[in-house]
Formats: structure tokens, C-alpha cells, sequence
């Protein structure tokens, strides 16, 4: 009975979708195409690198090196191998999915059991700074000091919720043997580094043209989803089922002392970041505050078509993912509870003032996420096609060696 409910579920809503588009072609065209823009302006060229150089670690046994080292930081702290390091600072630097990309990898290596990696996904997805100074500080805000605020909340939320969800699957690990744990060497590390080298048979030549394939593959993917849940809220919109979901949370927000006109954006945020966040700083609220607390919220939730992309990551593997959902409600509550502490100290504080509040658009300061930001949508698109071209040339040379 249950596997008939869900095959109905799942017509029903690719029926809906098909008749969706059908009803609103010109608006689905729209939003499709600002989707696309937005991915292959900036996701595209700015996750590209990161993606390939993981993979090139990976196949050099850098991780392996890195995780012997971080191995007496990140056990302790996060109950996870030391090559768990790599996933949390490549996560942090580059943004979602990548943190679930390489927890994904590592599990596929079996550097990692399946509740490790599943401790690892939960607090390896954040934000990156160039969409947190860039997109939403400069290009919404216009306003680099909120970047800041929301970095830190961003960034130390997400770092309690790995110490937090180091308690993740104790009862199933109590069975298993407990690997001897080594002290700092950096003997070993190098000796584990090598070892995994000479393993991998593969020329480089090899290695580097599976790391682009594998790399643009998966942001193919990535593009997927993007254009999909941009399509998806525009229809949402005009079928007025955004509006009805976001009547029931219109009434609460007055209670938190917030305007219910943020009901309908911060309901498009749950759904997609950007899109959400745009809206949010549209409408003028009393205080920033109230629009940086939501805003904090979405980023730590990552929003519905990230938690897809990484679905669709982890489905590859035996990795679960109920609990990188849990951890994303407990990002966002954490994150917004230090927003609302840390916002006189980090913000109000370091800004002069003639009132007891500023608004929320002041002069757009210089920052090198910013001009990064603005200077990846310039060559953006000439990036993605000439790396799609270059995927397109691996594959044809692949398939006649064959």
C-alpha cells in the first residue's frame, strides 16, 4: 500500500509540473533561463576549480596526508578521520554541494564508515564566503559589514552542529572495531600519502581528464536542479501555492516582532537560497536585524534545491540522508540564535551611527569577494562553455580509444 501511495505521489506531481508548464509557458521560459544564467554566470565557473582540485587530491593521496595529520584534531572534536578535514575546508571555502561531493568520494574510497560519513555531510555544506560577501551582502544588501554578521553566525553555527552531531550513530559503532588511533606524524602522513599514490595505476594524463569529466558531471547536475527549483517557485507562485503556504506563517512572524510581508519571501528561501534572500532584502523592515535572523535561517537550512543536489550526490552511496536534513533545521535555529546575539557587537558596533539604526542599503564597499563576484559574471559564461567543450573532447576521445 505504501509503495502505491507513493506512485501516485510521484505522477501526481509530474503530472502537475507537466500541466504547470503547459498553463505558463512564457513564465517558465523566464525563470528557466534566470536559472540558467545564475548557474552557468557563477556557479559554474567559481565551484569548477574546487571540484577538480579535490579530485586531484584524492587521486594523489593528499587526503590520505592530510588525514593522518588532522587526525588527533578532527577524532576528538567531530568523532570523524582526520581525512574529514579536507571535506570541512574545501566545504567552507567553495560552498554546497561540495562538502557532500567529497564525503561522498571518501565514503566511495572507504576512508570513512557510513555513519561517519553521514557526520561528516552534516556540518560540511555551508555556504561559501563569495555567496555570503558577494551575492547577498554586496549584490542584495549592498552592504559588506552585514556579510561579516552572517559569516560568522553562518560559520560557528555550522561548527557546533559537527560537535553536536558527533553523537550521530554511537549505538551502531558499538559493534564495530575501534581503529587504533596514532599520534602526529608526519612520517606517517607522508608514507600513508605515498602508499595511496603507487595504488592508483592510473597516468595522469588519465587523472586529470577523469577529474574534469567527473567534476563537470556532477555540476551538470548541480545546473539541473538550479534551473528545475527556479522553474519550480515561478510556478508555485502563479498557481498561488507559494501565497497559501505562506498564509500560515504570516501570522507568527509578528509574534518574533517581524512584518508579515517577509512571510512570502522567507517561504521562497526554504525553497531556494538566492531567490529568497533577494526578496528578503526588498522589503523594508523596522530593523536589519529581522532580515539578517531569516536570512541566517536559510542559509543554515540550504534551502530545498541544495538539500536535492546533495540527495542526489549521496544516492550514489549508502550514505543516508535524514540526517544532513535534521542538521540543516539545527544550523539554521543555532545560526539564528547567534545572529540575534552577535548582531549589536559585530554590526551595530562597528559602524558609526547618528540614530539607533542604519538602513539597510549603505554604500557598497569594496571587497575582494565583491569585485570576485561581479568579475565571474563577466567571464562566467566564457568559462562554462569553453569547460562543457573540453568535457565534450574527453568523452569522443574516451569512446574511440575504446
Amino acid at each position: 500500500m505504501k509503495q502505491k501511495l507513493k506512485t501516485l505521489g510521484y505522477a501526481g506531481i509530474s503530472i502537475f509540473l507537466c500541466l504547470s508548464l503547459i498553463r505558463f509557458p512564457d513564465q517558465a521560459l523566464e525563470a528557466a533561463i534566470r536559472g540558467l544564467n545564475m548557474w552557468w554566470e557563477v556557479v559554474f565557473p567559481s565551484l569548477l576549480p574546487f571540484f577538480i582540485t579535490a579530485e586531484l587530491l584524492l587521486a594523489f593521496g593528499v587526503v590520505k596526508f592530510l588525514g593522518v595529520l588532522f587526525e588527533p584534531i578532527m577524532r576528538p572534536l567531530f568523532n570523524i578521520p582526520g581525512a574529514g578535514s579536507f571535506g570541512w575546508i574545501m566545504g567552507m571555502a567553495s560552498g554546497y554541494p561540495t562538502g557532500a561531493k567529497i564525503a561522498a568520494r571518501l565514503r566511495e574510497e572507504k576512508q570513512v564508515t557510513q555513519i561517519e560519513a553521514e557526520r561528516l555531510v552534516s556540518f560540511t555544506n555551508n555556504s561559501s564566503p563569495l555567496f555570503i560577501f558577494g551575492a547577498i551582502s554586496a549584490g542584495f544588501f549592498y552592504n559588506i559589514k552585514l556579510g561579516l554578521l552572517l559569516a560568522i553566525c553562518h560559520y560557528s553555527a555550522n561548527t557546533i552542529v559537527g560537535v553536536i552531531m558527533r553523537f550521530h550513530g554511537k549505538k551502531q559503532e558499538q559493534h564495530l572495531t575501534k581503529k587504533k588511533r596514532y599520534p602526529f606524524s608526519l612520517r606517517r602522513a607522508f608514507q600513508e600519502m605515498h602508499r595511496n599514490r603507487l595504488k592508483n595505476t592510473r597516468p595522469f594524463g588519465e587523472i586529470l581528464g577523469d577529474a574534469v569529466l567527473n567534476s563537470i558531471q556532477t555540476l551538470v547536475m548541480v545546473g539541473g536542479f538550479i534551473i528545475l527549483f527556479s522553474v519550480l517557485i515561478k510556478l508555485l507562485f502563479l498557481m498561488d501555492i507559494t501565497p497559501i503556504i505562506a498564509s500560515f506563517i504570516e501570522p507568527v512572524l509578528p509574534i518574533f516582532e517581524m512584518p508579515k510581508e517577509l512571510g512570502l519571501p522567507f517561504i521562497s528561501g526554504l525553497f531556494e537560497i538566492t531567490v529568497g534572500s533577494n526578496l528578503i532584502s526588498q522589503v523594508t523592515t523596522d530593523s536589519l536585524l529581522q532580515k539578517a535572523i531569516l536570512i541566517s535561517f536559510i542559509l543554515g537550512f540550504n534551502g530545498l534545491s541544495i538539500q536535492a543536489q546533495v540527495a542526489s550526490i549521496l544516492a550514489k552511496t549508502d550514505i543516508r540522508f535524514y540526517p544532513y536534513f535534521l542538521a540543516r533545521l539545527l544550523h539554521g535555529t543555532i545560526a539564528v540564535i547567534l545572529t540575534i546575539l552577535l548582531y549589536k557587537p559585530l554590526y551595530l558596533d562597528r559602524i558609526v551611527i547618528n540614530s539607533n539604526e542604519i538602513p539597510a542599503a549603505t554604500m557598497q564597499d569594496s571587497s575582494i569577494w565583491m569585485n570576485t563576484y561581479f568579475f565571474l559574471q563577466s567571464i562566467g559564461p566564457s568559462i562554462t562553455i569553453l569547460s562543457l567543450a573540453a568535457a565534450s573532447f574527453i568523452i569522443i576521445y574516451k569512446i574511440k580509444k575504446r
